[in-house]
C-alpha cells in the first residue's frame, strides 16, 4: 500500500535509489512498479521525450516502442501491462536514467501540486482505454524524426498518465489537448516538408 500513497515523482526517484546495479532493465522497472499499472509506465517512457534537449538520432523512436505497446494494450482493455522479452531485457544506464528523472522531477512536482480526483464517475479502466487511443496517435508523432514534433505529444502522454495515476479526469483531458496540439505541429511540419521548405535540424 505504501507505493500507492507516493506520487509519480517520488516513485520515479525510488526506481533509481532502490537499484544497486549500474544498469537497469525495462523489465526490472516494470516489475518494481507493477501495482501502479499503465500510468506509471507511460510516465517513465514519456519523461525522456518531454525534455527540451538535443537528442541523438533514434532517441525518440526507441522510447516510442514501449509507448506503442502500452497504448495498444490499453485500447484492448488489458488489466496489467505486458512487455515482450526482448524489450524487458533492454537495459538503461542507471546514471543516465537518474539524470533524466532529476531534470523531469521539478516539472512533475509542479503538475502534481494541482492534481486531485475529478470526473471520477468515469472508471479508471474506461479512462485507460480512452488514453490508449490518444497515446497511440500521439506516439506516431513522437516516432517521426521531425523537429518540434516530439515534445508536445510526449507531454500530452505524460500529463494523461499523471491524471490517470491521480484519478483526475480533468488533467487527462488537458493532456489530450496538449498532445493534439503536438499533432497539429506535426501536420504543419509535414506540409512544409511537402512544400519543399527547409527546416532546422535538432538531431
Amino acid at each position: 500500500m505504501e507505493n500507492k500513497e507516493r506520487n509519480t515523482s517520488e516513485l520515479l526517484q525510488l526506481v533509481v535509489v532502490q537499484t544497486t546495479n549500474d544498469k537497469m532493465s525495462i523489465g526490472e522497472i516494470k516489475n518494481s512498479l507493477r501495482e501502479r499499472g499503465f500510468g506509471i509506465l507511460l510516465a517513465i517512457a514519456a519523461s525522456p521525450i518531454c525534455l527540451p534537449i538535443p537528442v541523438p538520432p533514434g532517441y525518440t523512436t526507441f522510447f516510442s516502442i514501449p509507448l506503442f505497446i502500452f497504448s495498444v494494450q490499453m485500447m484492448w482493455g488489458m488489466k496489467s501491462p505486458w512487455l515482450p522479452e526482448w524489450i524487458s531485457k533492454k537495459e538503461i544506464n542507471k546514471k543516465n536514467l537518474e539524470k533524466l528523472i532529476e531534470k523531469a522531477t521539478p516539472w512533475l512536482r509542479k503538475i502534481e501540486s494541482y492534481l486531485h480526483p475529478r470526473l471520477t464517475y468515469i472508471s479508471v479502466h474506461a479512462w485507460e482505454r480512452i488514453i490508449g487511443i490518444f497515446s497511440f496517435i500521439f506516439t506516431i508523432s513522437i516516432a517521426l524524426p521531425i523537429p518540434l514534433a516530439n515534445f508536445p505529444p510526449g507531454w500530452g502522454i505524460l500529463i494523461m498518465s499523471l491524471g490517470l495515476l491521480n484519478k483526475d479526469g480533468l488533467t487527462i483531458i488537458v493532456g489530450m489537448i496538449v498532445g493534439t496540439i503536438g499533432i497539429g505541429i506535426t501536420l504543419v511540419v509535414l506540409a512544409l516538408i511537402w512544400m519543399g521548405v527547409s527546416l532546422p535540424s535538432f538531431y
